[in-house]
């Protein structure tokens, strides 16, 4: 087929026209948002004619008057539209029965088709030339589907094609790495967390990339804002190969260490006197080497699990708890994020019986802190002990 007889339309992204195989992308607003969209449905549906009565089905509600007609204005705007971006094509949409389609003369490219073709293709291939060609294939995704419309008929399909986007990434991303494409990398993942932004393989990637570029400003920057959205969202934490990562960055931006400064540095006492806050990973690991320590010791500890109920706002009343449990107990003592409702906590040296003591006061606490909290806390007491047996405390 002639290269004059192709028209082109870019719906990944901001949504875009153009002629032949390299023709010039235009980009011009139809009359009204209502016209595009519909000129967009045609599109999704160019291999097939579409009735009337489908039209007014999906973009005119049941009390609209006269659809009808509404629709025949309608596909005016949307054919001056199409001849001022095809002013050399004498009819680019057609009436046949009562039904529209695309003129069959023409040939219609949509660069969403070409990028699933191009993931079905890529995927046939073995091992590392599949990642290759779904790395060519990842290209050709320059946004979500139909950016801006958000019409009902549009978001299953956009979904199709983000999953379609981010299960690509996921198979292109440790072949990019293995080759040390560490930019790639990072436009791969930008767009990818956009997409899904608690993804936390697309942040360690782009993380790891940004520290092989030399870049560990940014990506503490981007670790902090991460974190504070994944707690805004989720009330969770990072895993522990996240804060790894960042913890390796925050070692490349520091001046270097003499030894003589790193000891000086471990002597120094601390100034923060609260509880040491610490996610799951890091919490289970200090747990880990009490264990090791009371088994030499002959000493006991407790962990404990303090909850807040049912009768509360999440957010809220976890962080009221975070903030007494910081301020009450020793600053030797590890505090965690359990869940949305719930955190754990060791005591060192503590029998059962004296975190009970503990625990009775950080409820006090609390009550007097927040008199008008819904909460109503509870906790259980395991002890630590030399190969001893563990036993539970209700409350």
């Amino acid at each position: 087929m002639c290269a004059d007889k192709t028209v082109r339309f870019k719906l990944l992204g901001s949504f875009s026209c153009g002629n032949g195989e390299k023709g010039a992308w235009e980009q011009k607003s139809a009359s009204g948002r209502k016209a595009l969209s519909v000129l967009q449905y045609l599109l999704m549906n160019h291999t097939r004619p579409v009735s009337a009565e489908e039209l007014i089905g999906v973009f005119w509600s049941e009390r609209s008057t006269n659809p009808i007609n509404a629709l025949r204005v309608m596909f005016v705007k949307i054919r001056r539209y199409l001849k001022e971006m095809f002013p050399e094509q004498e009819s680019v949409i057609v009436t046949l029965r009562g039904c529209y389609t695309f003129n069959p003369a023409l040939r219609i490219v949509l660069d969403s088709e070409e990028f699933e073709q191009a993931c079905m293709e890529a995927r046939k291939q073995p091992g590392e030339a599949a990642a290759e060609a779904l790395s060519g294939a990842l290209s050709l995704y320059k946004g979500d589907f139909l950016a801006g419309n958000d019409c009902d008929w549009v978001l299953s399909t956009r979904r199709y094609y983000q999953t379609l986007y981010l299960d690509a990434c996921r198979a292109v991303l440790p072949h990019l790495q293995k080759q040390e494409r560490w930019m790639e990398i990072v436009s791969v993942c930008a767009l990818a967390q956009n997409i899904d932004f608690a993804a936390e393989d697309f942040v360690s990637f782009r993380m790891q990339a940004l520290i092989s570029l030399n870049q560990p400003a940014q990506v503490v920057d981007e670790y902090k804002q991460f974190r504070e959205r994944l707690w805004e969202e989720f009330q969770v934490a990072p895993t522990e190969h996240v804060e790894w990562i960042y913890a390796l960055a925050l070692g490349m931006g520091r001046q270097k260490w003499e030894s003589e400064d790193i000891l000086k540095m471990m002597e120094a006492e601390e100034s923060d006197r609260s509880a040491f806050l610490c996610n799951f990973e890091i919490f289970r690991k200090i747990v880990a080497l009490e264990k090791r320590h009371l088994d030499r010791s002959g000493g006991v500890s407790s962990v404990v699990i303090v909850s807040l109920g049912n009768r509360v706002v999440p957010a809220t009343d976890a962080n009221r708890l975070e903030k007494i449990l910081l301020k009450c107990l020793r600053k030797e003592d590890p505090v965690s994020r359990l869940d949305e409702k719930s955190y754990l906590l060791m005591l060192t040296e503590s029998t059962p019986e004296d975190a009970e003591l503990v625990m009775e006061r950080i409820c006090r606490a609390f009550r007097r802190a927040y008199p008008s909290s819904g909460a109503c806390i509870s906790f259980r007491i395991a002890s630590l002990e030399a190969k001893g047996k563990k036993y539970m405390v209700n409350s």
